[in-house]
């Protein structure tokens, strides 16, 4: 799933493609990526308006238009896809040799870009303010904000009972950070996972406040060297394994102590750590 680093990195990276661009047709394509709203409200929302900037706020991406603002969530796998033109776009999009599945399309004065998640997980909103989607409205702190210092953060693990990784996968709290970012930052910081948010020290907050703004940053370089390819459909996040030291590698030794890495459930996700650095 695409995170607080993997989103920034498409937001820089789409910025100059599209920003001042109008939107002069929205071409719905899979009616799902709207849902529970009408493909009618997105595109009578982003019809004739210009791209006015591109943003993120925790996982979200926003099209900041000039009468409202479109927002992306891409879930599990989403991904934008680009058309170097119209032509491109009828002859590729979800069918011929060239297929390149699309669920929601803006055909802009030059080029074409799309939405696509072929599991159906991604969704394409429109609102009048972005803190009228509630998604977005809920964010907690951004990681990657200057609101967010060791004393916040300390704040905030003070007053939650539950597990720190848990604790972290809540957006409404700390914004941005998924599985695979939590584990590093608690890998990098040596605590525990299953550690009750409430019982770190403030040391304890500090250290992992430093370790979570290290992942994110050295995560973001590692997303923006390359940066995204809209225009290969295949493209994805590359590198990112290189940076890893415990998400997904359950048996192998850790890089600190030498110790196979653990995997436990929680929460219903996986979480990775060492059980001899961790405490």
């Amino acid at each position: 799933m695409p995170e607080l680093p993997e989103v920034e990195a498409v937001a820089r990276t789409l910025r100059p493609l599209v920003e001042g661009r109008r939107i002069y047709r929205c071409h719905v394509l899979h009616s799902i990526a709207t849902r529970p709203q009408r493909p009618t409200r997105l595109q009578d929302a982003s019809e004739g308006q210009r791209i006015c900037d591109v943003e993120r706020r925790g996982k979200y991406l926003l099209l900041r238009l000039g009468r409202a603002y479109v927002t992306l969530h891409f879930k599990l796998d989403g991904q934008l896809v680009w058309f170097e033109d119209a032509k491109e776009f009828a002859r590729r999009a979800n069918c011929g040799d060239e297929r390149v599945h699309v669920d929601v399309a803006f055909a802009l004065d030059k080029g074409v870009l799309g939405f696509a998640d072929r599991r159906h997980f991604g969704r394409v909103w429109a609102w009048k303010n972005p803190e009228d989607c509630p998604g977005v409205a809920a964010l907690g702190t951004d990681a990657l904000s200057a609101d967010f210092t060791p004393a916040r953060l300390a704040e905030l693990l003070s007053s939650s009972r539950r597990p720190l990784k848990e604790f972290l996968l809540d957006q409404w709290r700390v914004a941005g950070i998924g599985n695979i970012y939590s584990c590093e930052a608690m890998w990098r910081a040596r605590i525990e996972p299953r550690r009750r948010a409430n019982r770190l020290r403030r040391r304890d907050a500090r250290r992992l406040h430093k370790a979570i703004v290290s992942v994110l940053q050295r995560a973001l370089e590692c997303c923006l060297d390359p940066a995204p390819d809209f225009r290969d459909p295949g493209w994805w996040y590359q590198g990112l394994e290189k940076i890893l030291r415990a998400y997904g590698r359950e048996g192998k030794p850790c890089r600190r102590c030498g110790k196979p890495i653990r995997r436990i459930s929680q929460g219903s996700r996986s979480t990775f750590f060492c059980a001899r650095c961790q405490t």
